[in-house]
């Protein structure tokens, strides 16, 4: 499913206006619609005149553009229906134009209850009227909003945001979850049009008093702020429609985002063959692994083997390799020598991996890695004297802080071709690129495509959706998994799933594509049977047949 920014939004609402003939306002009565429909059937509300929804008092915060038409829409089909709307009005009615002004000449044609936000009495009145309130529908600003709320509105948000204080996540929640809250808090539902009012479509960023909904309805397509930074955490429950807006409109437009869905995925899922066996299911090579670290590479093993690889091989430290043996019954294990070594690796490593290297059709190098200095070379070989597919995950990547040269013999690949794959958290992001970490949150998607590309590689940027970037410009955005993924290993679980798919021959980017989705729907499994969080890395890894047998 693709995701855009607002400009993309803006463009595909002008040609669908312009070029297909659809009136903006017929535009703006299906989404006024899709809004209303969501939402009463959430909740249940029964259309007959003995209900008590239909006595019930409803709120319209409606700003002058757009969105404030479409809430000027609701707030009319509402009181049709026998609803008791009641809008509070962010502008002038003058300084209204075009569809939203018919809108709002309809509703006042109607004796529909309007109230100036902008005056002190209505701000009194509307702190009464939230407490007892079933619904308030925020359409104060749209996709075009960047930055800090003005006062007027700010105000409002925050009465609404402290009386609505228990508000539903999207991460992983259900309509049950929603409908729970609502019961047990008795407050008002919170239903944003099209986007939360303070929350940037295109960035995620959210401003100091951005309204913090239930529930979300867009329109035409997801936006990217719904996902990125903050998003999440004030769109609540997500619900797309199309009001109405021609596929061939949407396919014109280059967008190159997507949201990594089941259906999309599930053609990359490897074909098993009914006289295969452990030869032909592929062969993987972890490097990596010292002393307190040797849980890492176990783990990463672990989940290539749930994820299906036929063979696993592990190269570590000798002094460890007795501990990763134990561990992981099912691999081989190849430690490097001398005994002596300290519990790392270095130089001396190469000759075994250069063995193990010779049998593997991919290999991931990183996981409990440690830094040791003297590795760096055998690194730069691994990068230059294989063309496997090849994860560089961990320590991996922080060995390529300041040596970013030794991509170069990758970066002379076909992008479109490209079997490199990096998957650094925002800590290590930060450091190969030489920014903050707060850099690197503010600007997730622009960063993984831009270093995508400067890499020719497939970015993985870990984190609350992770972002999964192409050198050819190419990106997607995952919704699976939830915060109880914030625990030690879980990084190594997703390296170890990636390359089970690599190994199976599975294209680079598709890999890394499957690897994170089943990776955080193994941990939405264990989330729904754990209260959220406490499971540890391991189960994510034993989840991950589950997971995949879903998908």
């Amino acid at each position: 499913m693709y995701v855009v920014n607002a400009q993309q939004m803006r463009e595909i609402d002008r040609r669908a206006i312009t070029q297909w003939g659809i009136p903006g306002m017929v535009l703006m009565e299906n989404a006024a619609k899709a809004v209303i429909s969501a939402a009463t059937e959430l909740l249940g509300c029964p259309r007959d005149s003995s209900s008590l929804w239909l006595s019930a008092t409803i709120l319209v915060l409606a700003g002058k553009g757009n969105n404030g038409g479409d809430g000027l829409a609701i707030a009319r089909h509402l009181q049709i229906l026998g609803f008791v709307p009641q809008v509070y009005l962010f502008a002038d009615p003058g300084d209204l134009s075009g569809d939203a002004l018919s809108n709002y000449d309809l509703f006042n044609k109607m004796d529909g209850k309007i109230c100036d936000a902008r005056l002190e009495e209505s701000y009194r009145q509307f702190g009464r009227d939230v407490q007892s309130c079933q619904m308030v529908v925020d359409a104060i600003y749209g996709t075009g909003f960047e930055g800090e709320l003005p006062e007027e509105a700010a105000r409002y948000s925050k009465i609404l945001n402290s009386v609505c204080s228990k508000s539903f996540s999207s991460g992983g929640g259900s309509t049950s979850d929603l409908l729970t809250v609502l019961s047990d808090c008795q407050r008002p539902l919170v239903v944003a049009v099209d986007i939360a009012s303070g929350l940037g479509a295109a960035s995620g960023r959210a401003a100091a008093a951005a309204v913090r909904a239930d529930l979300t309805v867009t329109f035409g397509l997801p936006k990217l702020g719904h996902y990125l930074g903050q998003g999440p955490e004030y769109t609540g429950k997500l619900i797309l429609d199309r009001i109405s807006l021609p596929e061939h409109v949407i396919a014109a437009q280059d967008i190159r985002t997507k949201i990594i869905t089941a259906d999309a995925i599930r053609e990359y899922l490897p074909r098993r063959e009914r006289d295969g066996h452990k030869g032909t299911h592929g062969c993987g090579l972890i490097v990596g692994g010292s002393t307190g670290m040797s849980g890492a590479v176990i783990l990463a093993g672990r989940a290539a083997l749930r994820c299906g690889i036929g063979l696993v091989q592990i190269v570590t430290p000798a002094q460890v390799a007795p501990i990763v043996d134990a561990g992981i019954t099912e691999g081989t294990v190849w430690p490097t020598w001398p005994l002596d070594d300290g519990g790392t690796m270095d130089d001396r490593a190469w000759s075994v991996i250069a063995e193990r290297l010779a049998h593997a059709q991919a290999c991931a190098v990183g996981p409990g890695l440690k830094q040791p200095p003297q590795f760096a070379e055998v690194l730069e070989r691994i990068l230059n004297e294989t063309d496997i597919p090849l994860i560089l995950d961990a320590d991996a990547l922080n060995l390529l802080v300041g040596n970013m040269g030794m991509l170069q013999p990758r970066q002379g690949q076909d992008p479109q071709r490209t079997n490199l794959v990096m998957t650094p958290h925002p800590g290590e992001m930060a450091r190969l690129c030489n920014i903050s970490i707060a850099e690197v949150q503010n600007n997730r998607l622009e960063l993984a495509l831009q270093k995508a590309a400067a890499w020719n590689a497939v970015l993985v940027l870990k984190g609350a959706n992770t972002i999964v970037a192409s050198p050819t410009g190419h990106a997607a955005i995952n919704t699976t998994g939830n915060s109880g993924l914030g625990t030690g290993g879980t990084g190594d679980v997703l390296t170890g799933c990636m390359l089970a798919w690599l190994a199976q021959g599975v294209p680079s980017y598709e890999a890394a594509l499957l690897a994170v989705y089943l990776h955080g729907q193994a941990a939405d499994f264990l989330a729904a049977d754990s209260g959220g969080f406490g499971f540890t890395a391991g189960e994510v890894a034993d989840a991950l047949p589950k997971s995949r047998q879903r998908l």
